[in-house]
């Protein structure tokens, strides 16, 4: 029987200009759905686990449209409650060459807004559960939700259920004060924490020595001393910390690291040509949670991680399309891209 992975946030309408159109220039826009923590459990359906991701969403067609969106890729929806009158929306502009990606949000007031402790049934939820993945963004929806995300953990904590959570710091959803505070709270239920180079800065104000991500400069020693921190602080097992170096909009370096609390892992570094960056956080987790449950080494799960990620950089949408095997293939060293027969 596959392993039982649990995820709590919200599915999102993504509306975009086609290419790289600007939202001014764009007369039509496509619709797809999204969010961080729908994109991580559609990874791990991919992957062969049993994921169910738990939301709020409305009865009516865009409602049932964003749940079908999911139940496509083999995601279980049985857990999603049904009320509210609409599914939240973000828009986005594709950034090329030194242009950046822009974001809208119009997401206030949707049905996960309005979600309350009767909606969901934790201790049925994760029953046989093996691992509950959230994120920083669902908590900082409104302080409803962030009491939702503090129930959840408790009944995963009592289930025995591991749990990891993305920090993923969104200053136009809440300021750092307040990220530091509830997040704060959070994370002491967290087993597995990831992070990227500026949310440890932004919600914790542990800060990496020497690097600057606006130039593009990493300092593997200064994350090392992050990814301590972050552990000492919170108890953390696994501290994992994405390398993004931004070359442009549209090329990137990429890479991670692994803190198991006692070695530190980088993975390999990818020389990416981006065609959709959106999801590619969510990928990693996809791919670190995969490969914390199927019992990898440190290594391995690292570069599992940053493979799985890599090639979500290359799929238009949110989701990451791809197969487990694609990902082994990757990690294993075959990144050349040429046609497979």
């Amino acid at each position: 029987m596959s392993k039982k992975v649990i995820t709590f946030g919200e599915l999102m309408l993504r509306l975009a200009p086609e290419g790289y159109y600007r939202f001014v220039q764009a007369d039509k826009l496509g619709a797809t759905f999204g969010g961080g923590e729908a994109n991580v459990a559609v990874s791990l359906a991919n992957y062969g686990f049993d994921a169910k991701f738990v939301s709020k969403l409305p009865t009516h067609e865009i409602g049932q449209a964003a749940v079908n969106s999911l139940r496509k890729y083999g995601v279980d929806t049985s857990y999603i409650a049904r009320g509210g009158d609409r599914v939240g929306i973000y828009y986005l502009e594709k950034g090329a060459s030194q242009r950046p990606s822009k974001v809208i949000y119009d997401r206030a007031g949707s049905s996960i807004y309005t979600a309350t402790a009767d909606d969901f049934n934790w201790k049925e939820i994760f029953d046989g559960a093996e691992w509950f993945h959230f994120t920083g963004i669902t908590p900082a929806l409104n302080d409803n939700v962030a009491n939702l995300c503090l129930e959840a953990c408790k009944a995963a904590k009592e289930a025995g259920v591991k749990i990891s959570c993305d920090l993923n710091y969104r200053n136009k959803l809440w300021s750092k004060a307040k990220a530091g505070e509830v997040m704060g709270e959070l994370c002491k239920y967290v087993d597995v924490c990831i992070a990227n180079e500026e949310d440890a800065s932004d919600v914790f104000g542990i800060k990496a020595a020497d690097t600057d991500v606006t130039t593009g400069t990493v300092n593997h020693e200064g994350y090392k001393d992050v990814a301590k921190q972050l552990a000492d602080r919170f108890g953390f097992e696994k501290v994992a910390i994405t390398l993004r170096e931004s070359i442009s909009a549209n090329d990137n370096l990429w890479s991670a690291m692994l803190f198991d609390g006692n070695d530190y892992y980088f993975s390999k570094k990818y020389s990416m040509h981006i065609v959709d960056r959106v999801g590619g956080g969510d990928s990693f987790g996809g791919g670190l949670i995969a490969a914390c449950l199927n019992g990898c080494s440190s290594q391995e799960t690292i570069e599992i991680a940053v493979a799985a990620s890599c090639l979500k950089h290359s799929i238009e949408g949110d989701f990451n399309l791809v197969s487990m095997d694609e990902v082994m293939k990757l990690a294993g060293g075959d990144g050349s891209g040429r046609v497979q027969r």
